[in-house]
């Protein structure tokens, strides 16, 4: 009987150990198998229903300062250099912001280096202005966090999140969220 409680408390904890193993995710090291990835949803919001998007400003990784305007609809995008879908939706991203230069689109740094988000900007042609500071993220976890990268946020011309999509995102699907946004 003795044998059997000892291997348990041995199962019980290797168990604990590995969980915690598992938890612990402090290491600086940056790989695809570290992220989620969304699937493309969009969760639009009612204009009734909106909380207020946390203020997004800040220098540019150029150096320029950079801030989101109060009167214009603004699209904000989470974006790694390492993240397959974010590489999939640059040139679509780019092609939104020539398409509706009315719009303010800013790119959000998330988990990478300058060095290799300059280098991504430079293969992509990005011509908007990206930010690098995790604390503008964990502003819309009052209104839609978060939950992948990439995911975008459309900012209506009040300052409110008007909608989030979680993954990569569609050229057409887009384009009709911003045009019904700025018909507000």
């Amino acid at each position: 009987m003795k044998s059997k409680s000892s291997f348990r408390t041995l199962a019980l904890t290797v168990l604990a150990t590995l969980l915690l193993a598992g938890c612990a995710g402090g290491g600086t090291s940056i790989d695809e198998s570290s992220y989620v990835a969304g699937d493309g949803v969009v969760t639009v919001i009612k204009a009734s229903e909106r909380k207020s998007a946390p203020t997004i400003s800040g220098s540019s990784i150029s150096g320029s300062a950079v801030r989101v305007e109060v009167g214009k609809v603004a699209l904000i995008n989470v974006w790694a250099s390492w993240c397959s879908p974010c590489r999939a939706e640059a040139p679509v991203l780019e092609e939104l912001a020539m398409k509706f230069p009315e719009v303010q689109f800013i790119g959000l740094l998330t988990r990478d280096s300058k060095d290799s988000a300059n280098a991504f900007i430079k293969r992509f042609g990005i011509t908007y202005p990206t930010i690098a500071d995790d604390k503008i993220l964990l502003g819309f976890r009052e209104s839609l966090p978060v939950a992948a990268i990439p995911t975008t946020f459309l900012i209506d011309s009040s300052g409110k999140v008007a909608a989030r999509i979680s993954g990569e995102i569609t050229f057409s699907s887009v384009s009709k969220l911003l045009t019904e946004l700025m018909a507000e």
